[in-house]
């Protein structure tokens, strides 16, 4: 049985909240770049014909729709960053849609009645801001990918490089150890060249036969 004593859980790899969190960015910055190509920014919170299918696409929705992907990209390098971007899809579109639902006249009450309809929001946006806001919320409460981490996960390489080490300063011994006789015979050899005459001269006077 595996000793779980001081084990802990970190969140590992790449994270399918991130996933999610890049492909809608990626999508949110294509459509409004290709909307802004399509209407320019003139007549900015007007009504434009230039729309995709049956949304429409004035200039300020697109603008809307490309910082939502910039920011969408900018939060995906992260697990509790690409969540945050999942709860602001989820609050941001999910009020467009409640507004939405106003300018239709699904709902009787508009408080925003005096700001007309900015975004030239239609029946078909306002469904798919609720399909924007459910993926919000799945990218915010999508389960993590986690990793039980040991404590021996955590020490594994620190006896290997101890083990070099000690390898290292054992050669350099072995290498000055084996040095020194080299240096003795050295001085030895020099010493038999010179003879027993020097051998002679070197005796103190008082050994001399």
């Amino acid at each position: 049985m595996v000793n779980a004593k001081g084990a802990r859980i970190r969140v590992r790899g790449l994270q399918p909240a991130q996933v999610l969190a890049g492909l809608a960015g990626i999508a949110f910055l294509v459509v409004g770049i290709i909307g802004l190509t399509r209407t320019g920014f003139g007549n900015f919170a007007g009504h434009h014909d230039a729309g995709f299918w049956r949304f429409s696409a004035n200039p300020l929705m697109s603008l809307v729709r490309v910082v939502t992907g910039v920011v969408g990209l900018l939060l995906a390098f992260g697990s509790f960053r690409a969540r945050t971007f999942g709860w602001l899809l989820f609050i941001g579109y999910g009020l467009l849609f409640v507004w939405g639902l106003m300018i239709d006249g699904l709902i009787s009450n508009n408080p925003f009645a005096t700001a007309g309809n900015p975004m030239d929001m239609g029946p078909a946006d306002t469904w798919l801001h609720l399909g924007v806001a459910a993926l919000g919320l799945l990218i915010a409460v999508l389960p993590a990918r986690r990793t039980i981490l040991l404590p021996e996960d955590e020490t594994a390489g620190e006896p290997a490089i101890a083990e070099q080490r000690t390898e290292i300063i054992d050669r350099d011994r072995t290498d000055d150890v084996a040095a020194q006789p080299r240096r003795r015979s050295f001085l030895r050899r020099n010493h038999d060249e010179r003879g027993p005459e020097a051998a002679r001269e070197e005796r103190p006077p008082g050994l001399a036969h």
